[in-house]
C-alpha cells in the first residue's frame, strides 16, 4: 500500500479515473455522495485544490482533496475511502494529512455525517463547526403556491453565455461568504453548461423591470436521474440574490418558479442544500413544504 507524501496538483488521467471509481462506490455503499460536485470537477481541471492518492496495487483506494485557505475562508478537505479498503485507518490517515496541510482552522467535510466518518472524528479529536442541510420537499402535495411576478420584475430563462457577466456578479456578491460557490468564474459555468444535465429553460433570472441589464438574482434548477435505488430528483441548485435586491420576494419568488419548472417536468420530489446558521434561507423554505432530510458536516480540531 502506497500513499504519496504531500498533496500534489493535478492527477494523471488514470488516477483521476481510479478516484471517480472509488467515488462511484462509495456512494453507493452510503447512500449519499462522499464528496461535491466541486471535488469531481477539480479533479481534470486546473485551479487550486490539492490531491492526495492512496493506492494499492496501482489501484485507487482512498483519496483526500484539499483547497488552501482563501482569505478569510479556512482550507477546506474532503475524503473518500474505498468501501473494500475501509476498517484499516486509512481514512483516519487521510483526514488527519489534509487537516495538517490545510493549517490553522482547516476543515473537512463529512457528507451525510455517516457513523464511520464520526467514529474517525472522535478518534482524531474534531468538533463539528459548520453544518450544511438538505432539505427535501414533494412536488404534489402540498400544492405549490403560484408564481406571481410583480410588475417591477421582469422574469425569464438564461439565454447563453452573454448572460454569465451578470450571473458570475450576482453570484459573487450573494456568496462573498462562502468559501466555495463565492468564487466561481466563468470557467465554472461553462463546465456546468457542459453536463448533461444542463437545461437553459431550468436557469430562471429575475431583473428589475426599470433597469432590464441588471439581474437581481437567479435559481439555477438540476435534475438528478434515476438510480436504481431512488427515483429522479429535482434540485434547487442555487439561488442567488444580489443582497441590494433583498427584502423584494426574489428568494420566494424564484425558487417558486424553479420548483414549477421541475415539476412541470414530471418530478415527484426536490432537494437542496442551505448552510445550518442561514435563518433567513430556512426560514423561506420551511414557509414551502421543505423539511430537514441529512446533514453535512464539516470538522475541524479543537
Amino acid at each position: 500500500m502506497s500513499i504519496a507524501s504531500e498533496f500534489t496538483g493535478l492527477p494523471s488521467s488514470e488516477q483521476a479515473q481510479g478516484v471517480r471509481d472509488v467515488i462511484a462506490r462509495a456512494g453507493a455503499a452510503d447512500g449519499t455522495a462522499p464528496v461535491s460536485e466541486q471535488v469531481i470537477h477539480s479533479l481534470t481541471r486546473d485551479s487550486d485544490a490539492r490531491h492526495l492518492i492512496r493506492t494499492v496495487d496501482d489501484t485507487v483506494v482512498g483519496y483526500a482533496n484539499l483547497v488552501p485557505a482563501h482569505e478569510d475562508h479556512p482550507a477546506m478537505a474532503e475524503v473518500v475511502v474505498d468501501p473494500a479498503h475501509r476498517g484499516q485507518g486509512l481514512g483516519g490517515e487521510l483526514v488527519d494529512a489534509a487537516l495538517t496541510a490545510g493549517g490553522d482552522g482547516a476543515r473537512v467535510w463529512a457528507h451525510g455525517d455517516l457513523p464511520a466518518a464520526r467514529a474517525v472524528a472522535h478518534r482524531l479529536g474534531l468538533t463539528g463547526v459548520r453544518e450544511l442541510l438538505q432539505l427535501r420537499r414533494p412536488l404534489d402535495v402540498p400544492e405549490l403556491p403560484a408564481v406571481a411576478v410583480p410588475d417591477s420584475i421582469v422574469l425569464r430563462t438564461y439565454q447563453g453565455p452573454s448572460d454569465d457577466y451578470e450571473l458570475l456578479r450576482v453570484n459573487a456578491a450573494a456568496f462573498e461568504w462562502h468559501p466555495e460557490q463565492g468564487r466561481w468564474t466563468d470557467v465554472d459555468v461553462a463546465e456546468r453548461r457542459a453536463e448533461p444535465w444542463f437545461d437553459p429553460k431550468g436557469l430562471f433570472l429575475a431583473f428589475d423591470a426599470a433597469d432590464p441589464d441588471v439581474l437581481l438574482g437567479f435559481h439555477w434548477t438540476k435534475v438528478h436521474p434515476a438510480t436504481d435505488a431512488e427515483d429522479a430528483l429535482g434540485e434547487v441548485y442555487v439561488v442567488g440574490i444580489d443582497p441590494s435586491a433583498q427584502g423584494r420576494g426574489l428568494g420566494r419568488l424564484l425558487t417558486l418558479a424553479g420548483l414549477h419548472h421541475l415539476r412541470d417536468r414530471g418530478l415527484h420530489t426536490v432537494l437542496l442544500y442551505v448552510e445550518g446558521d442561514n435563518t433567513a434561507a430556512l426560514n423561506t423554505y420551511g414557509k414551502l413544504g421543505f423539511e430537514r432530510f441529512h446533514v453535512d458536516v464539516a470538522y475541524a480540531r479543537s
